[in-house]
């Protein structure tokens, strides 16, 4: 009797250590993120307004489906594109507000927070991407992305649309002159609005999700865009030329509502500045090699009549939009101009 009751409680005792040397063995968190409270789990909800088959949306979905599994689900990223959770106009607002937790803006819609940054708008200012983002990681760049901070706004990167090209259904537009008198969209910036009222243009500040629609409607007869941000929106279908200028770079900042950034651990904020590091790096390929497959499509697919600026057509161009660099300079300083890579080559 003594020595099965002795038995009994030695099977016990290995049961109770067995669970315990297991239970000491589990994640901080676990695997399953469906298992995460309410408190455990961090939710950062990311708006942006492009199509999900862009640069931008692809990135945004690895961005996301990577954070998840290097948390084992800790952290969640939540993407809400196509403006279906907040419009154009809204998304900043919303972030300010706290809604949301980050988004994506184009460059040029920030400068109505910091003026500033509108030297990103000027045409003819970079000669392709990699000038850019040598750009914002000098000096100056960086002193752009600490103005952000007083607004409440940090900084995680930039991603790349590309380039912009002219389209419009009235004429094709070969020379700087062929603007004249055309009704055109642009994004809040009034750098983009120099860069069109000097030609003669009408420029017209339109949200990017309703661009089809006015366009459809006749209330303005072209646009600016990089071709991806065009093909995904079919824009293309609406107009009947198409300029390949690149006379103007199209990007985007990372942002996150800075309180929420500095309420992040340390650890969760290493996490999400590592990881949009290589994201950045494999959107900045991604947006290059999309743009180049979009051009074939539009050329292969004979729906719209395309003229490519010639180097020395660009040339022109860029004298004539040489007043859009006085108006900044006069009401931003010369700075940021200065320190431009096609300027430093002058020094």
């Amino acid at each position: 009797m003594w020595s099965n009751r002795f038995a009994r409680s030695f099977v016990s005792v290995l049961i109770f250590i067995t669970i315990l040397l297991v239970s000491c063995q589990e994640d901080v968190y676990p695997t399953d993120n469906e298992q995460l409270s309410h408190e455990e789990q961090i939710v950062i909800r990311f708006s942006h307004v492009v199509g999900e088959n862009t640069p931008k949306g692809m990135a945004a979905v690895k961005f996301a489906e990577l954070i998840k599994e290097r948390s084992n689900g800790h952290v969640e990223i939540q993407v809400f594109p196509n403006g279906v959770l907040y419009k154009d106009g809204e998304e900043m607002n919303a972030l300010l507000r706290g809604d949301i937790q980050m988004i994506a803006p184009a460059i040029s819609k920030i400068t109505t927070l910091v003026p500033e940054w509108s030297v990103m708008d000027l045409p003819y200012a970079f000669k392709n991407a990699d000038e850019v983002h040598t750009y914002v990681n000098s000096d100056v760049g960086q002193s752009l992305m600490t103005k952000l901070n007083a607004h409440n706004l940090f900084s995680m990167g930039v991603w790349d649309s590309g380039f912009k090209q002219f389209s419009n259904s009235i004429r094709p537009i070969e020379t700087v002159q062929d603007l004249n008198g055309l009704r055109m969209r642009i994004m809040p910036s009034d750098v983009l609005s120099e860069q069109f009222s000097i030609v003669g243009a009408y420029p017209k500040r339109i949200d990017f999700n309703t661009v089809f629609h006015q366009l459809q409607r006749g209330n303005v007869d072209g646009q600016e865009n990089t071709l991806t941000n065009i093909t995904s929106k079919n824009l293309h279908s609406l107009q009947d030329y198409l300029t390949v200028s690149n006379h103007g770079y199209l990007g985007y900042l990372l942002l996150m509502n800075h309180e929420f950034w500095n309420s992040l651990p340390e650890d969760v904020q290493t996490l999400l500045i590592e990881t949009l590091k290589e994201v950045q790096e494999w959107e900045w390929q991604l947006a290059e090699n999309l743009t180049a497959e979009r051009l074939e499509e539009m050329e292969a697919c004979d729906c719209i009549k395309i003229y490519n600026l010639s180097d020395e057509e660009k040339e022109e161009w860029e004298s004539a939009f040489e007043p859009v660099y006085r108006y900044y300079a006069e009401n931003y300083g010369k700075k940021y101009i200065q320190a431009l890579p096609k300027n430093q080559s002058q020094h």
